[in-house]
């Protein structure tokens, strides 16, 4: 299902990649003499050979040589695993839905040849992935990945906004960002994918769940605020709290899709329930 999907995916790159897609150039071989076409800062995974003295020397902090490879399109992915992200109500969890959408997303720019890197949020530090191309790409995305979501109220956790401003340091190039995430922590995400839509393509996965856009009514219940830890008991038998939590839920998606549609990022919504790798496909498939 995921490759049938992938297949149909077509992500319109040219306006901010220059008119090329991954795939487009000639093959280069890697190998020790290869032209060196910039600097980024080091991030772990990456070739200690590459640290460049005189870089790293004046500012302060490892930098490395880009080569040729590194010059096709690379896709940057951050991929929120705060707690938030731990719930399901349907046959998965958001996490199980955004860790298939890295995965579809990584396969997609490999199979044209590109490079891959990610960046994951949520928990006390963000891990990086380094950009790379072919399977080892997505079996470095599947591995970081697979250590799963954050615990409720992580005193200290980062946020996609960190996240995103990291991918805004390391992506030196013009290429495709994906944002994948419920967009529900408290960092200022939306200024940093406005930065970062002044040179890259933008992707925005929404990931929820449909119990978080009513309350059921089964009588009093325990809330708890999976980011910061914070309980309230509420009787959901009464219609006028039911109401208020659903208006004020629908307020917070239209000022996520405000946000998303300011910053330029193409939105795509995806639900816990049903199919969301054929939704995917056909979201980004529109021209």
């Amino acid at each position: 299902m995921p490759a049938a999907a992938a297949r149909a995916v077509r992500l319109d790159l040219r306006r901010r990649a220059g008119g090329v897609l991954p795939g487009e150039h000639a093959g280069t071989g890697v190998g020790a003499g290869l032209e060196l076409a910039q600097l980024r800062p080091y991030v772990p995974g990456d070739d200690v050979r590459r640290l460049d003295a005189a870089a790293t020397a004046r500012t302060g902090e490892p930098h490395v040589r880009l080569e040729v490879p590194e010059r096709l399109l690379t896709t940057w992915i951050a991929v929120d695993v705060s707690a938030s992200m731990g719930f399901g109500s349907a046959a998965r969890l958001k996490s199980d839905v955004a860790e298939g959408v890295a995965d579809l997303l990584a396969g997609v720019a490999v199979r044209r040849g590109g490079r891959v890197g990610l960046v994951a949020c949520g928990t006390d530090e963000l891990r990086t992935v380094a950009p790379r191309g072919g399977r080892l790409a997505r079996v470095a995305v599947a591995r970081l990945l697979a250590d799963g979501v954050a615990t409720d109220g992580q005193r200290g956790a980062t946020t996609l906004a960190d996240a995103l401003a990291r991918v805004a340091r390391l992506a030196t190039r013009p290429g495709l960002v994906a944002a994948v995430s419920d967009f529900r922590d408290g960092g200022d995400w939306a200024r940093e994918l406005r930065r970062l839509g002044l040179r890259h393509t933008l992707v925005a996965v929404e990931v929820g769940d449909p119990r978080e856009a009513e309350l059921p009514a089964v009588g009093t219940l325990t809330l708890v605020d999976p980011e910061t830890g914070a309980q309230v008991e509420a009787d959901t038998r009464d219609r006028r709290l039911r109401r208020r939590y659903a208006e004020a839920e629908a307020r917070r998606r239209a000022e996520v899709r405000a946000q998303l549609r300011r910053a330029g990022a193409r939105h795509v919504a995806l639900s816990t329930a049903g199919d969301w790798a054929h939704a995917l496909a056909r979201e980004l498939g529109r021209r």
